[in-house]
């Protein structure tokens, strides 16, 4: 006999209690209980086997609904049963509770676990359920219009789809169904607002010293297809640092971290995320980034796997779908291998990966003196909001002028504000050593052409240049 496992369970008689082991046995890859065996595997025999024989099955079928195989063999002269539980396709509960086996554990499933296994049974994901009471009235006709730019600049969506309507486009992505009815994915990806229908929607980010002390954080909300690049224009304007290096005469101010694979990470947790679940967060330390989201791995797939080569199994797939056709990420689960790889070519540790708190955390290295005692950490809370952060979503607004020519002195200005988000008029005349009516001009300019946004109030605030304004720098 094999020792205990998560398809093995041994029993010294019957109870039946073990009637929710053979539920968790159905409900997940099946397994074997044997009745008068004892964890160590010593055989201790069966009273009235026969009789057991006949009953255990019995019960089985009409209690669960479902049939097993039960064979009687016999050590040393005693009895002992072997019940074989094959896997269903349907699910399975007892008493109206339903049981899953994991690992050498009974659990009982509960809320958004309970939910998502009965989506999975039925050969469904969370994502395509209709969500009730959603229209059209609630998608962001500028999200999705960013969508089919990214679509096509990626070469994975038609010229043409820029002149399909909202609706077309949703269809074709199977967001609508025949009659009209909005997925939870096209409120997730496009929603004006997703956070009226889906709790824990956001990204947090947050500075720490240690656990307990925060020093500073900011609440990214909104449809998530442009969720990422808010994130990572708030991390690159607050959070992380740009150590300045010379290669010959050209200045080079790399991000601490490589842009693209945190930019990837940054994608995986948005989009492998469980929904409805816990919000995503992300914690700056001293010392290390932990990005954290809710969902554990893919049924299926061990960690050893995952950490390999290994097939694509997104847990939501119209939104894996709908990210991989704007070109922001593959569709052969080689993410994190190339995640690794473009750590350790830039001298880095490579990132670490965990499964844990029913969620997957990846952990970062900062590497030592790149923060200064303060590191622009203040006691201030900003929240980026989707009020706010859809104005400056890469240039999804049509009637800003992609061809904007800016002066040396705008562009000047558009620098240093990128490096300092709370620059103020006279910091800026004292450094660029030019007039007051200069710098206004050139501001109004650059916020009347989405490349530069002032988000809060004039005393407490903070500018932000928009990705568009980047590309000018």
């Amino acid at each position: 006999m094999k020792d205990e496992n998560q398809n093995i369970e041994y029993k010294r008689s019957w109870n039946d209690e073990y009637l929710k082991w053979v539920c968790g046995f159905a409900n997940a890859q099946g397994g074997k209980i044997f009745i008068g065996v004892d964890d160590d595997k010593t055989v201790h025999g069966l009273h009235d086997s026969h009789r057991q024989m006949e009953d255990i099955p019995n019960k089985i079928v009409t209690l669960l609904g479902i049939v097993v195989d039960v064979n009687l063999h016999q050590k040393g002269g005693l009895d002992y049963m072997e019940i074989i539980v094959n896997p269903s396709n349907v699910p399975i509960s007892y008493k109206g509770v339903f049981y899953y086996r994991s690992g050498a554990t009974k659990q009982e499933l509960k809320g958004a676990a309970l939910q998502q296994f009965i989506l999975k049974k039925m050969g469904r994901s969370w994502d395509e359920i209709i969500c009730e009471g959603a229209t059209m009235e609630h998608i962001d006709h500028e999200a999705v219009a960013y969508f089919v730019r990214k679509g096509i600049k990626a070469g994975r969506l038609p010229d043409n789809a820029a002149d399909d309507s909202t609706e077309t486009i949703l269809r074709n992505l199977d967001l609508m169904d025949d009659d009209g009815g909005l997925r939870n994915a096209a409120i997730l990806l496009f929603g004006k607002r997703p956070s009226k229908f889906f709790a824990c929607v956001e990204f947090k980010i947050g500075r720490f010293r240690t656990d307990s002390d925060l020093r500073n954080q900011d609440m990214i909300t909104g449809n998530i297809i442009q969720m990422a690049n808010k994130v990572m224009d708030v991390l690159d304007n607050k959070y992380l640092i740009r150590p300045i290096h010379y290669e010959g005469l050209q200045r080079i101010e790399p991000l601490e971290v490589p842009e693209d694979a945190l930019r990837e990470m940054i994608f995986n947790a948005i989009i492998h995320k469980a929904y409805p679940g816990y919000s995503t967060q992300m914690r700056v330390y001293d010392d290390k980034i932990w990005l954290w989201n809710s969902g554990g791995l893919p049924e299926g797939i061990t960690f050893e796997q995952f950490m390999g080569v290994h097939s694509s199994c997104p847990r939501n797939r119209l939104i894996a779908r709908v990210f991989y056709l704007a070109g922001f990420i593959e569709s052969w689960g080689r993410g994190i291998n190339k995640i690794k790889t473009e750590f350790i070519e830039n001298g880095l540790e490579a990132p670490v990966y965990k499964e844990e708190m029913g969620g997957m955390s990846v952990y970062i290295t900062r590497k030592k003196g790149l923060y200064s005692e303060d590191d622009g950490v203040n006691d201030t809370v900003k929240v980026a909001d989707n009020k706010n952060l859809k104005k400056y979503d890469d240039g999804v607004n049509d009637t800003v002028n992609d061809t904007v020519k800016l002066t040396k002195n705008e562009k000047r200005i558009l620098q240093v504000l990128n490096k300092d988000y709370a620059a103020t008029y006279g910091s800026i005349m004292a450094l660029l050593q030019i007039a007051r009516p200069t710098v206004a001009r050139a501001i109004n300019k650059l916020q009347k052409n989405r490349l530069l946004i002032r988000e809060g109030s004039d005393k407490s605030g903070y500018w932000y240049v928009t990705e568009k304004g980047k590309e000018l720098i």
